[in-house]
């Protein structure tokens, strides 16, 4: 059975997809899988079962990427597609069944996906570690636990908590009296996003410090699991935390927590005090300077959620 499968360029969106993905897997055996996806969400599925090609959809001029997801697909009869993207080409290919989401104002992406094989309840998203992955996670992690993991950078600058906040919720919970006494503080972000975040990384003291940049996403996955809990923007990174099964606590502000909170049984989310209108309208004309739209959430509203989340998550299962 030959199954493609046509997801998200953006890692977060990404993540979101493979509940569905994990379904599928799970329900035909047999199945071969194609999946085409971004470059930077590639590695997240360098490990699903039985994956006969993963193709990545490398944006081109004039919408050429998608001309060459026709070239690659075109020599094969497929049994199922499922292209989360509802792009012409899939449309273009032989195929016994098309399914594409059902799109629905304010509704979870989780939700939007699996509405393309009207899967309910919806699964949550799941990510396959390889064993390089979970080595390398093995290298990089002291052996001692639990692990504090944390995602403080966000790729709009207007959605990233301070993080000047972040190193003082995590003197709270690392505290000899604190939810997390003396925990190691996992801090994931990416090489170029190192300096924005250099007040957190030198706050924490150096024996207790695991700072991971330019890692592969899976290693970031294996990572993740290990760790106790997790609090991060809202991020492709808030996700695979949640995927991993991790809790996870997702920091928002001007972003849609309906549609992009963390999923799964073991995640939360607190934003600030003002309300996503009220955030965008200070939104200055497009070229300015952007201001920090997080400033409205302060520490003691997200030592509390954290430790809501640590009580209900008191068994990491």
């Amino acid at each position: 059975m030959k199954i493609l499968f046509v997801t998200s360029n953006r890692v977060g969106d990404a993540v979101l997809s493979t509940g569905l993905l994990h379904w599928l897997a799970e329900h035909y055996p047999s199945g071969q899988f194609t999946i085409a996806c971004g470059p930077y969400a590639a590695d997240l599925f360098r490990a699903v079962p039985r994956l006969e090609r993963l193709i990545v959809l490398r944006k081109k001029s004039w919408n050429r990427h998608w001309l060459g997801l026709w070239q690659a697909c075109i020599g094969t009869d497929w049994d199922i597609i499922i292209d989360l993207r509802d792009s012409i080409v899939s449309r273009l290919l032989r195929a016994q069944k098309r399914n594409y989401p059902i799109r629905r104002e304010g509704q979870h992406k989780v939700i939007e996906n699996t509405s393309a094989l009207g899967i309910n309840p919806p699964p949550a998203p799941y990510i396959w570690l390889d064993a390089a992955a979970e080595q390398e996670a093995a290298q990089l992690l002291p052996a001692t636990r639990p692990i504090l993991a944390l995602g403080p950078a966000a790729n709009w600058l207007a959605k990233q908590w301070p993080v000047e906040r972040f190193a003082e919720l995590v003197q709270k919970l690392t505290a000899a009296n604190g939810l997390l006494p003396d925990a190691p503080v996992l801090v994931i972000a990416d090489e170029k996003e190192r300096e924005q975040i250099a007040p957190l990384l030198q706050s924490i003291p150096p024996e207790r410090l695991i700072a991971i940049t330019g890692r592969s996403l899976l290693t970031v996955a294996a990572c993740l699991k290990q760790a106790r809990l997790f609090i991060g923007n809202d991020s492709g990174l808030m996700h695979m935390a949640a995927a991993a099964g991790t809790p996870t606590l997702g920091l928002f502000g001007p972003g849609y927590e309906e549609i992009y909170g963390p999923w799964g049984l073991h995640c939360a989310f607190v934003r600030t005090k003002e309300s996503r209108e009220e955030l965008l309208a200070r939104m200055p004309y497009p070229g300015a300077h952007y201001p920090n739209l997080m400033e409205g959430l302060s520490v003691d509203t997200a030592l509390k959620a954290t430790e809501k989340l640590l009580a209900k998550t008191a068994v990491k299962v």
